[in-house]
């Protein structure tokens, strides 16, 4: 990233090899401790785009706009989707915990100090206060 500018973008294809993209957009982040709960909220929200918005679809791509102010550290994660309805956007455990999903979003909660979705529901904005 340019160091005159405080915000980049990035695109990633829409696959699960995401190892490599997470240590990217992490390098703002220099607490060791909150880097590993915000590689776990980033992964999480990325395997969400690919596999629920971008339907695993390799053709498509994650659009991911990073943003450092004074106080933040931003990441904003678009799919090609159709966006996830409002009502599922809850942060709630499922009740059922036999259940294989489901506590992406809680864990996204978790690790972030604030999350918004855009209107339409395929972007979504994390936010580290510094």
């Amino acid at each position: 990233m340019d160091p005159s500018k405080n915000w980049a973008v990035f695109i990633h294809p829409s696959t699960l090899k995401l190892a490599s993209f997470v240590e990217t957009l992490l390098e703002p982040v220099i607490c060791k401790e909150t880097a590993k709960k915000i590689e776990l909220g980033l992964h999480e929200a990325l395997v969400n785009a690919v596999v629920h918005g971008n339907l695993s679809n390799p053709n498509k791509v994650i659009r991911v706009r990073r943003i450092l102010t004074p106080n933040w550290i931003v990441w904003q994660i678009q799919d090609e989707g159709l966006g996830l309805v409002e009502d599922k956007r809850v942060c709630c455990l499922p009740l059922n915990t036999d259940v294989n999903s489901g506590r992406g979003i809680y864990l996204i909660h978790k690790c972030f100090d604030d999350v918004r979705w855009s209107r339409k529901g395929n972007r979504l904005q994390l936010s580290l206060r510094k």
